[in-house]
């Protein structure tokens, strides 16, 4: 059994560019696409039935009654041909006014004047000029172009011109407007009311989206927030409360299990330092002291690392005030540089958490380099502090790595004996609290920069 032959996969690019195409020019948004939903059907059958109507009633009206009328004006002009003792057409004008509904006059020696631009779309003026065509088979003058309600039909006979005047309900289907007024009313009054209806459902899936937004950068949720809307969205954003409430729970769970942890390994600690100032002074027992203090270090890094600083309330910072206060903490580097864009900058941030993120970035490059540059400013509704340093960097392959908590470099930038590589870990966490994040990259200088952002 021979196999399918498969298509090549080029044959498929200008399907998947079209599709591309389409929908990059389509709306993005749930409100749009849903308006999309509800108007594009309900066009696609207004038009259906607008041609279908204009196909099968209007035209084939306007045709019929064109007809008729046609057929009375030719009538009337084989009476007048074959009744010349009629004088002046008396007898014929009464009679098309009384049986045939329409006003006849007839003019000797009158020429018809000068032929009319048509429409550029007129039904009626098609319709009855074929029909003038077909049936008499002379010359003649139509104006169907006004808001009169009638209709001039000129005729060309041997020794003089018929003037006809027609009431134009008796050559046009005149009712196809208000069929079309009334579709395009209520058309307009059904969208009014769907776009009020999905608005109105779309509102409690946008504040669910808010108030997730809010959580996920630490910010307290909306105090107006609870589930509304349909039954789906109400369920949604139970299923979010709940969510809320659980992590909290754990947060706070781990939080006092680590201030429990935390309190006795300070205990013993501190009953390590009593007992070291009793002994007697030497080499060992400076190396004890320092192991302690070191041991000390690591478990106020665990903490913080631990805590991820989410109790803090979030307050307007001066970025300047942290910066400056971080560069007089900071150890290592031979200079470093601060430079602000568009001072004051002024955010809402947890000072305490976001100085430990600034701080942390600027003591690791501080740490292996003799120059660091801090620059901080406003960029795209974010607030972006980047660290420059020129050390001699982290291989790019380990870029993401670093973030891993404990993780450690065995070349290049290897961290010290007095580095808990908790770092950077601790930076990152505190600035995904934020609903932020920290990206890596080579610095001009030389050698590493961070990039901490952070939407404000």
């Amino acid at each position: 059994m021979d196999a399918t032959p498969e298509t090549p996969p080029e044959q498929h690019a200008p399907v998947r560019r079209a599709t591309a195409a389409i929908g990059s020019t389509l709306p993005k948004g749930l409100y749009a696409r849903a308006l999309i939903i509800i108007i594009a059907p309900m066009v696609l059958l207004q038009s259906v039935l607008t041609f279908v109507f204009l196909e099968r009633h209007w035209q084939t009206v306007t045709r019929r009654l064109s007809t008729v009328t046609v057929q009375n004006i030719a009538m009337l002009i084989d009476v007048y041909k074959a009744y010349p003792q009629d004088s002046n057409a008396e007898t014929l004008t009464r009679l098309a006014e009384k049986d045939l509904g329409l006003r006849v006059r007839i003019s000797p020696g009158e020429d018809l004047p000068a032929a009319r631009r048509k429409p550029f779309f007129d039904l009626l003026d098609s319709t009855l000029s074929d029909e003038m065509t077909r049936q008499i088979g002379r010359p003649f003058w139509i104006d169907t172009v006004g808001r009169s309600n009638f209709v001039e039909i000129r005729v060309k006979l041997e020794d003089a011109v018929m003037h006809v005047l027609a009431r134009r309900s008796q050559t046009y289907a005149s009712n196809s407007q208000i069929f079309l007024l009334w579709m395009l009313g209520t058309s307009f009054v059904l969208l009014t009311v769907a776009i009020l209806f999905l608005r109105n459902q779309i509102k409690p899936i946008l504040r669910l989206a808010e108030a997730a937004d809010s959580f996920g950068k630490g910010h307290p949720p909306p105090l107006d927030f609870r589930p509304r809307g349909a039954r789906e969205v109400r369920q949604a954003a139970h299923a979010f409360i709940e969510m809320r409430d659980r992590i909290e729970r754990y947060v706070e769970q781990r939080t006092t299990m680590l201030a429990g942890v935390s309190h006795d390994l300070r205990t013993v600690l501190t009953r390590f330092k009593l007992q070291l100032a009793m002994l007697e002074e030497g080499p060992e027992l400076d190396a004890m002291r320092a192991d302690v203090d070191e041991m000390q270090a690591m478990l106020e890094d665990y903490m913080a690392f631990a805590k991820g600083e989410s109790g803090e309330e979030i307050a307007r910072t001066d970025m300047a005030e942290i910066l400056s206060e971080v560069k007089s903490q900071a150890h290592g580097a031979k200079r470093i540089e601060i430079k602000i864009d568009d001072e004051p900058l002024v955010v809402s941030v947890r000072r305490h958490a976001f100085k430990r993120a600034v701080a942390n970035l600027v003591n690791n490059a501080a740490r292996f380099s003799a120059n660091v540059n801090v620059n901080a400013c406003r960029r795209n509704d974010s607030l972006v502090v980047e660290v420059d340093d020129d050390g001699p960097g982290i291989p790019e392959a380990e870029w993401e790595n670093v973030f891993r908590p404990f993780y450690r470099v065995d070349h290049a930038r290897n961290q010290d004996a007095g580095s808990t590589g908790l770092g950077l870990a601790i930076a990152r966490d505190i600035a995904r609290l934020h609903g932020g994040d920290i990206a890596l990259s080579r610095s001009a200088l030389g050698g590493l920069k961070a990039v901490l952002t952070v939407p404000v």
